[in-house]
């Protein structure tokens, strides 16, 4: 395929920043703390990977494990991050919540939508726990700044949910599918030609891009690995 494909690498700090845009990467999504698989990383941890790299950062917006806000309180605490990040630089996010009946909790993700003004923003992997995938997709059809979905079409990562993957890229354009899937969530290189065969065309890799493992920084022959499979 001609389109070259975007590729995006989770880094948690400047090493892994450096590391991912001299493999090849688009964009990085800034996190913290993996072991709740991502959280939102410090405003100064932001200024900092922003001053060393020329790359688009989107930056998650997630100050507890799992996929609820924490009520009026966390909402709250949601919207002052998403302020100061913004007053810091941020141009780009990553978000997603759902409530207690595993659709998207709107009150929250439409009050950070309104905050964010704009900005551009991925739904991340909560898609894979919403009770109804295309439900969800509907009822934020139309929030602002939503152009990406983070997904791997499972909870159980992409080799369970490649048939959803395919399928919903096979709706790309129809209400609540226009925006981008962005691939990841066990992602692996063998999975790659059958998704762009399928017109997907984002890629996000974590761990592909630590083979030491995430105690160990990005590799950067790891990102050109991938970065070479992407443009083939």
């Amino acid at each position: 395929m001609s389109k070259r494909a975007v590729l995006e690498v989770i880094a948690l700090d400047v090493e892994d920043a450096v590391a991912a845009q001299a493999g090849g990467a688009d964009r990085l999504e800034l996190v913290a703390d993996m072991a709740a698989d991502g959280l939102t990383p410090a405003v100064e941890t932001f200024a900092g990977i922003r001053a060393a790299v020329d790359l688009s950062l989107r930056v998650m917006l997630r100050l507890t494990d799992g996929f609820e806000a924490g009520g009026p309180r966390g909402t709250a605490a949601l919207v002052r991050t998403a302020r100061d990040l913004r007053a810091a630089g941020a141009e780009e996010f990553v978000l997603g919540f759902l409530d207690e009946h595993g659709g998207p909790d709107l009150a929250v993700v439409e009050r950070l939508a309104a905050e964010l003004d704009g900005c551009r923003w991925t739904f991340h992997r909560a898609i894979d726990r919403a009770a109804d995938r295309d439900a969800l997709r509907k009822q934020l059809a139309d929030l602002p700044g939503l152009d990406a979905y983070l997904t791997a079409g499972s909870a159980a990562g992409v080799d369970d949910g490649l048939p959803t993957l395919v399928a919903e890229a096979a709706r790309r354009g129809e209400p609540g599918y226009e925006p981008r899937i962005l691939v990841g969530g066990g992602l692996r290189l063998d999975h790659v030609p059958r998704l762009r065969a399928a017109g997907v065309d984002a890629f996000h890799i974590g761990g592909a891009a630590r083979p030491a493992g995430w105690t160990a920084p990005v590799a950067a022959e790891a990102v050109r690995e991938w970065r070479t499979a992407l443009d083939a």
